[in-house]
């Protein structure tokens, strides 16, 4: 996700693109037997992609922590790893490598976690969060480079440690209606409000996006303390998870933080937006869409070279 786009309509070409690249990324199904890429012929050549170089990093970069650029371009240093299990947490799809983050949001998911017994969830079920070095991903999310978003399944936690099979190959739950109109009262319950909410209320979470089905029903069932809302903005492709993003850490200068969300709760004239028939059924093009380019070195901070090439 770019920066809020406030109650301007998102264009139409846009939301395709965004459903396509990140509808069904909770389900994707990891592997028990993870292949290293091959190496590239040219990396430094300029054209090559930013993800096929931050996508065969292993490792974080080393020095102090800091985040660079956007979180749609940017990248960080200094990251460390979520520890696969938890007292209150299990991490997923450990074949993808998407485990990292900068200290903040490691310590941020490690606090929640603690929390989310208090609202009746047992444990977080953590997905995607960066690479080692943040940067683009060879598939899925467009943000998710700074090492400050984080998805959160919205299934609870089980009461046995998970193998590694489960991990790679169990799916997560979707709890949008078929037709995407509201959420499924056979599988949404009072707990998911609760651990949003709880997410929501935090004061270093800057974002917090879900499918606008889910946001409806959170506008519905809020209550009377409503100011937690405005955080939480609609995107299609989070029926499965809700997608955490922190602020910039204070005092880093040359981490691009997020414009302030609109005031509001964004439970009227804006949500309605995305429940317009435009948006639920768009027009197919008649024009074969051509591939946009991919991004390379040249699009992100120049600090991202040094962190990519850090040994």
């Amino acid at each position: 996700m770019s920066r809020s786009r406030s109650l301007r309509p998102i264009p139409l070409a846009t939301l395709a693109i965004l459903a396509l690249g990140t509808a069904a990324q909770a389900q994707d199904r990891g592997t028990l037997d993870p292949k290293p890429l091959p190496p590239l012929a040219d990396p430094d050549a300029p054209g090559t992609p930013a993800k096929a170089l931050f996508g065969r990093v292993t490792s974080p970069a080393p020095g102090p922590a800091h985040a660079f650029g956007s979180y749609a371009k940017g990248c960080f240093s200094g990251g460390e790893a979520l520890a696969v299990d938890g007292p209150t947490w299990q991490v997923m799809r450990l074949s993808r490598n998407r485990m990292w983050g900068t200290p903040p949001l490691v310590d941020f998911l490690e606090r929640l976690a603690a929390k989310a017994p208090r609202v009746g969830w047992s444990g977080l079920l953590v997905g995607d969060m960066s690479q080692p070095r943040g940067g683009p991903m060879l598939t899925g999310h467009a943000s998710h480079q700074l090492g400050l978003d984080a998805d959160i399944w919205l299934t609870p936690m089980p009461d046995h440690r998970m193998s590694r099979r489960e991990r790679e190959e169990t799916s997560a739950t979707n709890v949008v209606r078929a037709d995407r109109l509201d959420i499924d009262p056979q599988v949404w319950m009072p707990e998911h409000l609760k651990l949003i909410r709880l997410t929501a209320q935090q004061p270093e979470v800057a974002r917090l996006f879900v499918n606008p089905a889910i946001k409806k029903a959170l506008c519905r069932e809020a209550g009377g303390d409503r100011a937690w809302l405005s955080k939480v903005r609609p995107m299609y492709g989070h029926n499965y998870h809700y997608h955490i993003r922190l602020a910039c850490p204070a005092g880093q200068d040359q981490c691009g933080d997020q414009a302030p969300p609109p005031s509001g709760d964004g439970c009227g004239e804006e949500l309605a937006y995305w429940f317009s028939d435009a948006v639920l059924n768009p027009p197919k093009s008649t024009k074969p869409s051509k591939p946009k380019p991919p991004m390379t070195m040249a699009a992100l901070p120049a600090a991202c070279r040094a962190v990519l090439k850090a040994r």
